[in-house]
């Protein structure tokens, strides 16, 4: 391992974070990957995140750590507070001399435009966005580090539960009819295209805000017609539902995300969600 650039990845557990440690050799062959998940680093211990940093010396840190579901967040607030903002912002200010990486969302917008660019004014509806929209702004004020804002992601996660995917055929394994909006749009992505990614940005130093998802604007129930094509446990299970009859907690109808100027750095094509699973749909089971 002489010589190589040592690397962070916490969340390593996670999506994101394991495709990122599991992709490292394919794509960050000159880095040692370190993966962190919460069983062997709580970081908000923040006596003991110190510590190890200080020990272990990282060269780069890629935090996908967060506490994700919104639902959660609202019901534990200050939970989320703590584990979105306060751990974030101690883990950038330790790394405030080397590359870090941040995964934020794009449910930091309203929803109301639809086809954001890293310019365009957040207002977040939920206290997950809140507390994802207030970290980004810890970390950027260190102009080496970066912010990728992300979308939905696709995968296979070791929990079996951080993806999208997973979660529509858990929800459907336990005897549930999954409703989706045909009016709320997201921009689907494989997270493997997102770790892929992000390796790149990291070799090509860039820093500042980035938009990282797929090429394609799906709707809810557009995303779950695509699916249902590959993933046979979900026929019959989908139905078309709308934002106009929903009564719960404020949900942004078009999160879209244009992603031009990532793409510009990248030397492969962000895919359309529907074309990728053409030939990766096994990847999701």
């Amino acid at each position: 391992m002489a010589g190589k650039v040592k690397v962070w990845v916490t969340g390593a557990g996670g999506l994101i974070g394991n495709q990122l440690v599991q992709l490292a050799p394919r794509f960050a062959s000159d880095y040692e990957v370190v993966g962190l998940t919460r069983r062997e680093l709580d970081l908000t211990d923040f006596a003991e995140v110190k510590r190890l940093f200080n020990q272990q010396e990282p060269q780069l840190v890629i935090h996908c750590a967060a506490m994700s579901k919104s639902p959660a967040c609202q019901a534990q607030p200050k939970l989320a507070q703590l584990t979105n903002v306060e751990a974030t912002w101690h883990l950038a200010g330790l790394a405030s001399e080397i590359p870090f990486v941040f995964f934020s969302t794009d449910l930091i917008f309203d929803g109301r435009k639809g086809n954001y660019v890293e310019t365009d004014e957040p207002n977040p509806l939920s206290i997950y966005a809140e507390t994802k929209l207030t970290a980004e702004k810890a970390v950027l004020k260190n102009p080496k580090h970066i912010v990728v804002r992300t979308s939905l992601n696709a995968g296979k996660s070791e929990s079996g539960d951080r993806a999208f995917n997973e979660e529509m055929i858990n929800s459907v394994r336990n005897g549930k009819t999954l409703q989706l909006f045909v009016d709320e749009y997201r921009s689907p992505i494989p997270a493997e295209v997102t770790a892929q990614a992000v390796w790149e940005l990291v070799q090509q130093n860039a820093s500042g805000i980035f938009h990282l998802a797929g090429a394609e604007r799906l709707s809810r129930f557009e995303i779950g017609e695509v699916l249902e094509k590959y993933l046979p446990e979900l026929n019959g299970k989908i139905v078309a539902g709308s934002l106009r009859d929903y009564h719960g907690a404020p949900r942004p109808p078009d999160t879209s995300l244009n992603c031009a100027k990532l793409q510009e750095l990248l030397p492969f094509p962000l895919p359309a969600f529907s074309e990728w699973l053409k030939g990766n749909a096994s990847k999701l089971v």
